[in-house]
């Protein structure tokens, strides 16, 4: 069992950047791929960015491709996602996931279903 807990969240002007974290806890997250899904007011939960199991493979939503990177942390068990040039339309509840996938394509690491274990969400807020 892993468990996740995000922070890092807040209020931000357009433009701006944010760092979120998402901590772990109960096993080792160099054992699991990692990512980031949001989900916006009234929209549904939408994959952000990868990070495959061994730290080769990264990918990215087209609408953040550039703006957005995610790290690991494995002596601090810890997931990253750095956010830069935030836009209004990056308001959302972003959750952090963990999961043993097997294999490291697109496809698979940015499919939601694939990951078991999930954070309880950190919200931020761009305002124009």
């Amino acid at each position: 069992q892993v468990q996740l807990g995000e922070s890092g969240g807040g209020l931000v002007q357009a433009g701006g950047s944010l760092r979120l974290s998402c901590a772990a806890s109960g096993r080792t997250l160099s054992s699991y791929a990692v990512s980031w899904f949001r989900q916006g007011p009234g929209k549904e939960r939408e994959f952000v960015a990868a990070l495959s199991r061994s730290g080769d493979s990264t990918f990215y939503a087209d609408s953040v491709k550039g703006r957005f990177t995610i790290s690991r942390d494995n002596a601090k068990n810890t997931v990253y996602l750095q956010m830069n040039i935030l836009k209004p339309e990056d308001t959302a509840v972003y959750y952090c996931a963990a999961g043993a996938l097997i294999g490291n394509t697109a496809r698979i690491l940015t499919a939601s279903r694939n990951y078991a274990y999930w954070g309880q969400g950190t919200q931020v807020t761009v305002s124009s």
